[in-house]
């Protein structure tokens, strides 16, 4: 792959014929994942700017004016920010992929969710600004909106979703206490009931009502399982466990990384490793279920770090570039 670095006098040549790509934040821990996955794509041409001038905005700004997707890897209001810088170049603006929270549910952007509806990979190609899903919603998302759709779940259900994830989906300063020993093994949080993925998940999922969410953070760097406990007979047509898995089932027909595996009923102590899916795109869905007392817990399994971030990205990049990826 052909990459270009802005120099300090700030020129740069574009290769012709490949699509040109600005990670903006590539030193974070999705904007490096981002950046070695594509690695392997042969079909774009990476940018980076000289480390002198990542908070130049100027610097930033030509970068952008050459690029034809610009990857925003900042928090939430620098990624703000920097799509402001992007829209000052009028017509010479680039299209935009924005990992961070900032753009979810704001209008004027596509849901980054290629698997969410069959219309939605076709919304993303053609969008100019898209919105990467949160790591948490992307398994949560997967499991509700299924059933949602098909009519197995009201709307206005009172939905709650735990989840665990390893540590790095938690910023700079909580891979820094994980890392160096200072952190506790296991910990929930979002105990105030404003985790900002709430938002997306609540709208995505076509929920009316605000599920509650709880998550948790465990001592291994990335892997994650969310998770959604049911009473089965406080649904309507009081469906077995096997009406849930045949509908997700139909859902992700075809899908390339959404699989629903089925669970084997005459295993009696279950369990599931959150790790099992590292360094891979994939997620994997489930139903586990008891008919005797007529519960289910529906459960994603996939990488915090992949399908729930910088796989994801490279998925919709793909897309909205037009590469294989």
């Amino acid at each position: 792959m052909a990459t270009t670095t802005l120099d300090k006098s700030g020129s740069a040549t574009r290769a012709a014929g490949k699509p040109v790509i600005f990670i903006d934040g590539e030193a974070g821990t999705t904007g490096i994942e981002i950046r070695d996955r594509l690695a392997n794509v042969a079909g774009v041409e990476m940018r980076s700017i000289d480390p002198d001038k990542r908070k130049d905005a100027a610097a930033r700004k030509a970068m952008m004016a050459e690029a034809d997707l610009v990857v925003l890897c900042l928090p939430d209001d620098a990624a703000k920010e920097a799509v402001a810088l992007a829209e000052e170049l009028g017509a010479k603006a680039p299209r935009i992929l924005d990992a961070s929270s900032a753009h979810r549910v704001a209008d004027g952007w596509t849901y980054g969710w290629p698997e969410m509806t069959p219309q939605q990979p076709e919304a993303i190609a053609k969008a100019a600004k898209v919105s990467n899903p949160g790591c948490y919603p992307t398994g949560g998302i997967a499991l509700i909106r299924p059933l949602v759709d098909a009519g197995l779940m009201p709307a206005d259900y009172p939905v709650t979703v735990n989840a665990v994830s390893g540590y790095s989906g938690g910023g700079k300063s909580m891979i820094e206490s994980y890392e160096q020993g200072k952190a506790p093994l296991f910990v929930l949080y979002g105990l105030g009931f404003e985790h900002k993925h709430l938002p997306e998940l609540q709208k995505y999922s076509r929920l009316t009502r605000r599920p509650i969410f709880v998550p948790s953070v465990g001592n291994f760097r990335k892997g994650m399982l969310v998770s959604v406990p049911l009473h089965l007979d406080t649904l309507p047509g009081k469906p077995k466990a096997a009406d849930l898995e045949a509908a997700l089932a139909a859902h992700y027909a075809g899908a390339k990384w959404v699989k629903v595996v089925n669970v084997d009923p005459t295993i009696k102590d279950q369990r599931l490793d959150a790790l099992a899916l590292n360094d891979t795109n994939l997620m994997e869905l489930r139903v586990f279920s008891s008919e005797k007392n007529r519960h289910a817990v529906l459960v994603a399994r996939l990488d915090n770090l992949g399908k729930g971030a910088s796989g994801a990205a490279v998925q919709n990049i793909g897309l909205m570039l037009g590469v294989e990826t």
